[in-house]
């Protein structure tokens, strides 16, 4: 959140002449690019549907050369998945791939798994790959590597199995010392040969783009597109894996082309430009979050309701932070928890533009439920979370009205909530099969993966923006000043400290995701790890890409403009 100035902040009505902040923010850079998207031609339904006869086909011939890859040949059928993944097919190979590395942990623990002595690629692709999967193997596997009680300098010679151990080392948990060091070991010597020119230009580009975000906490679609060219220019890649992820994802792509133009048009049609002229128009850069967290074709009414969703949170967020006066606010608050517009019935007509456009998602939502019995539970639980998103709002607001600086502590437990990360978890579950009582209780109550996730959003969003709302007039203290505070420590020291926190909330995660008797979904768990790793990506450098779309413009393009040409 940025600002929240009230030139009236006494508790009565406002006067006629109320200063407002101005954020001044850009208009969107895309303009109506996405609207050509929103109908398709008759020639377009007959390209896909030869696109999707193709990948029918590949699809096959993919999954028999898979399952026949020999079971002896350990490494083989890792480096197979590892290309699966990062290609971003493995969806269409769910339960071959699960079967495989079930057979691998089922080896691994009968202590018959032969890799390769000394093999670090191969025991660093185990490792993560197995990880990934839930399976807590030990990090002792990695002590074979270590000389004097130190990683060998040997090792370092071993370009990709210096790649996978720092890979391996980002599913970290709390109390690992071993895959710390790892992580520095091979951070430091990755860096070094790609700052002296010691890698092939599109390896060294490729590692270069892991130091800053590792594959595991990359946005699997973004990461996908990233690889195929790098996998293209491997001598060893298997041509026809390639072919079929370029397929699949130029197919995908036009699914969520249509999806991102429905949304287009739906904020075009409903005039926010004039409605609610303070706040950003960002409909492409909201899409991406429901987007990251999942890109599979069954969930495309998640993404393009939740993409509205965000939106309207975008301008929920602009009005408590630039515009509202905290009387307005208080008011706005009280029409949310009531879901009644009669309190703001008086305030400017953008307060009624705003509050009518989420009660017509949250309407949009109730009748997608996938299960009509259900719909009365989302509704309420959805409605719960669009309060705890104004209240924590409202928290701020007051804190700006005060000129208060709360403590680090105070400040990020209700950070978690103003990040909105719960409301686009509640609406993401709520439109599918897992929109249970037993799981949406688990999200409201406040559990470690969330609250993980949560502030990792809030806090990198913190460290890309504090900057930019210091030089406004006026505005809430952000997880920076409220750190330097309650240490008392420099702004240098508080970004060492801060991203230090991020590190540990990502252990958290990964601990999570390692716990035997996890009864959520593996669906949701993965859909909430992703909202962590759209953060990482969207603040990536210190930079908002959210607010300044301009910072992300080719990525965009490769995922949602351009096809992947195939030759």
């Amino acid at each position: 959140m940025t600002v929240n100035v009230a030139a009236n902040s006494d508790q009565h009505a406002p006067s006629n002449y109320i200063a407002r902040p101005c954020a001044n923010f850009r208009p969107s850079i895309w303009g109506d690019i996405f609207l050509q998207y929103d109908h398709n031609s008759s020639l377009d339904v007959m390209n896909e549907n030869m696109m999707r006869q193709q990948i029918d086909i590949c699809k096959e011939e993919v999954k028999k050369n898979f399952l026949s890859s020999s079971n002896n040949n350990i490494s083989q059928k890792l480096n197979i998945i590892d290309s699966m993944q990062r290609l971003g097919i493995s969806y269409h190979f769910e339960r071959e791939i699960d079967e495989a590395l079930d057979q691998i942990q089922n080896v691994f623990i009968n202590n018959a798994l032969n890799i390769g002595e000394g093999d670090l690629r191969s025991t660093g692709l185990l490792f993560r790959l197995l990880r990934q999967k839930g399976y807590h193997i030990s990090s002792d596997i990695f002590n074979k590597f270590k000389k004097n009680g130190k990683f060998d300098e040997t090792i370092a010679e071993d370009i990709h199995g210096l790649w996978n151990l720092y890979e391996a080392a980002q599913l970290s948990v709390h109390g690992e010392d071993l895959l710390d060091e790892a992580h520095d070991f091979a951070f430091t010597n990755l860096k070094s040969m790609v700052d002296n020119n010691k890698l092939s230009r599109y390896l060294a580009k490729q590692i270069d783009q892991s130091l800053m975000l590792p594959f595991h906490k990359g946005v699997p679609r973004i990461e996908a597109r990233g690889y195929m060219s790098f996998y293209e220019h491997d001598p060893s890649h298997d041509k026809f894996l390639l072919n079929f992820a370029k397929l699949d994802f130029n197919v995908l792509q036009k699914m969520h082309q249509k999806e991102l133009g429905n949304i287009t048009r739906w904020w075009k049609e409903s005039d926010f430009a004039r409605k609610a002229p303070y706040g950003r128009d960002r409909v492409v850069e909201a899409y991406l979050w429901p987007f990251s967290m999942s890109s599979d074709p069954k969930f495309s009414t998640h993404r393009r309701i939740v993409g509205k969703l965000i939106s309207c949170i975008c301008l929920l967020d602009d009005t408590y932070d630039a515009y509202g006066t905290l009387y307005e606010l208080e008011l706005f608050t009280d029409a949310i928890k009531r879901w009644d517009i009669s309190p703001i019935k008086t305030l400017p007509t953008c307060f009624q533009a705003v509050f009518n456009a989420i009660s017509e998602v949250v309407d949009e939502i109730e009748s997608a439920v996938a299960d009509p019995r259900k719909s009365t539970l989302v509704l309420q639980c959805v409605k719960q979370a669009f309060l705890n998103l104004a209240e924590a709002y409202l928290v701020e607001a007051k804190w700006c009205n005060e000129d208060y600086v709360p403590t680090y502590d105070e400040y990020k437990v209700n950070g978690a909530m103003s990040s909105s990360l719960q409301l686009h978890i509640v609406a993401f579950v709520g439109l599918g099969e897992f929109a249970t009582k037993e799981v949406f209780d688990w999200i409201f109550s406040d559990p470690t993966i969330i609250k993980a996730v949560s502030l990792i959003g809030r806090l990198k969003d913190d460290l890309a923006s504090h900057k930019f709302e210091r030089e406004r007039d006026h505005h809430v203290a952000s997880a920076v000043e409220c750190c330097m505070k309650q240490y008392d420590i420099s702004e240098e020291e508080t970004y060492k400290v801060i991203q230090k926190e991020i590190k540990d909330f990502w252990k958290d995660i990964n601990e999570e995701c390692l716990k035997p008797k996890n009864d959520m979904p593996k669906a949701v768990i993965e859909c909430i790890v992703n909202l962590g790793r759209i953060s990482e990506f969207t603040y990536a450098n210190f930079q908002d890409r959210f607010t300044n779309g301009e910072f992300m413009k080719e990525c965009v393009s490769d995922l949602l403009l351009d096809p992947i040409t195939i030759y």
